[in-house]
């Protein structure tokens, strides 16, 4: 059959318009977000708001009941070792205030022997870490011993060193409180007793200036050195049982333009129930840990936030954590191929809120697609745009 020009005109036309149609009905390639996958650093962390804290400070009481002076000092101030912080004028003693006295001299003199016990165990324990450590520098010099076991000799023994200031520090506060309980009770009644600063410190606290009357106990000032700080943060109890003595801790938002270093120094034994922000009780377990330099900015109660390194690695092959899906025990991504989405069955390593380390299934380079929704699945047309 011969077709003339006009019916080819036509049937072109329609073929047109056929085609037309098709191209308008077609799937809208879905807008996605992509990123490469690459190498880097990662880190898997505990964040956690925390707070700066004296690591050793001394509370001056009131020994007995009587009329304390109004305390003339500032809250900063820096004190003598031995300078007088305030006066007391004792009230006379009645056979129970007597008694009373005689039991503070006598908890006062059993605290000291157990403060110098304590002394003797860390002064132990220190040469110990001292011993170990020189062990460990000896064998790193023959390469007889891994960098990583080195800094943890070292760690050690800058602990244990700590521990025995500190432990030294609670002795000499617990002979000066048994001669303070002496001479309470050895004191003239209405006789001006002079109560010093047993340490060379700073006014920290003041609870109140004002001349008054006081009952025995009576906390007057605390002292300490703002200059050796800890940072306490407590942690989630199911958080606090993966963190341990030594672990790096990074202290930020201080106010500083980079993160300070500490280690955990101790994890507490027991915890305590906390109301969170939304109403849930917690229970939380509180984390010490010692900076490794001290900002002459930073004074006692400061607010920081801390990350407690759990793992790191520093050539690790890793994506965004927003482009997993799990489905069952098994974690996939969307790949973009050729304006194609790919879904991918992935083996997910170590994780953190942000990124996740990928032990199998992704080559460098490859194409993942940030937040996958419900709109993806294999083949379906996508337009990839960087991130």
């Amino acid at each position: 059959m011969n077709l003339g020009p006009k019916q080819i005109g036509w049937g072109a036309a329609g073929i047109a318009a056929v085609a037309l149609v098709a191209f308008a009905l077609r799937p809208t390639p879905v807008p996605v977000e992509v990123t490469a996958v690459a190498r880097g650093s990662l880190q898997v962390t505990i964040d956690e708001e925390g707070r700066t804290r004296v690591r050793d400070r001394y509370i001056v009481v009131a020994p007995a009941a009587g009329r304390v002076a109004r305390i003339t000092f500032e809250e900063g101030a820096s004190v003598a070792r031995g300078a007088v912080v305030a006066r007391l004028y004792a009230a006379p003693l009645d056979p129970r205030g007597r008694a009373e006295a005689v039991a503070r001299v006598q908890g006062a003199a059993d605290a000291q022997r157990a403060a110098a016990a304590a002394v003797a165990a860390a002064r132990a324990a220190s040469d110990q870490a001292r011993r170990e450590y020189a062990r460990a520098e000896s064998l790193f010099a023959r390469n007889l011993l891994a960098p990583q076991q080195r800094e943890q000799a070292a760690l050690a023994e800058t602990t244990s060193a700590r521990q025995l200031e500190g432990a030294d520090f609670r002795a000499q506060a617990a002979a000066h409180d048994v001669e303070v309980a002496r001479a309470a009770l050895a004191a003239p009644r209405g006789a001006a007793l002079p109560l010093v600063s047993p340490l060379r410190a700073r006014v920290l606290r003041i609870p109140e200036r004002s001349e008054r009357v006081v009952p025995a106990g009576t906390p007057l000032l605390e002292l300490g050195d703002p200059t050796r700080l800890e940072i306490v943060s407590d942690l989630l109890s199911e958080d606090a049982v993966k963190v341990k003595p030594g672990d790096r801790v990074l202290v930020e938002d201080w106010g500083g333009d980079h993160p300070l270093e500490a280690h955990v120094r101790l994890i507490e034994p027991s915890g305590f129930t906390k109301v969170s922000a939304l109403g849930v009780e917690e229970q939380r377990v509180n984390m010490i840990a010692d900076l490794d330099e001290t900002p002459p900015q930073l004074g006692d109660g400061y607010r920081v936030e801390t990350r407690v390194v759990l793992w790191e690695g520093a050539n690790v092959l890793k994506i965004p954590t927003s482009a997993l899906f799990q489905e069952g025990t098994q974690w996939y991504v969307f790949v973009a191929q050729n304006g194609r989405a790919r879904r991918q069955a992935v083996q997910v390593g170590h994780r953190n809120a942000f990124e996740a380390e990928i032990a199998g299934g992704l080559a460098p380079g490859a194409l993942v697609i940030r937040h996958p929704t419900d709109k993806l699945a294999d083949g379906v047309r996508v337009a990839a745009r960087p991130r």
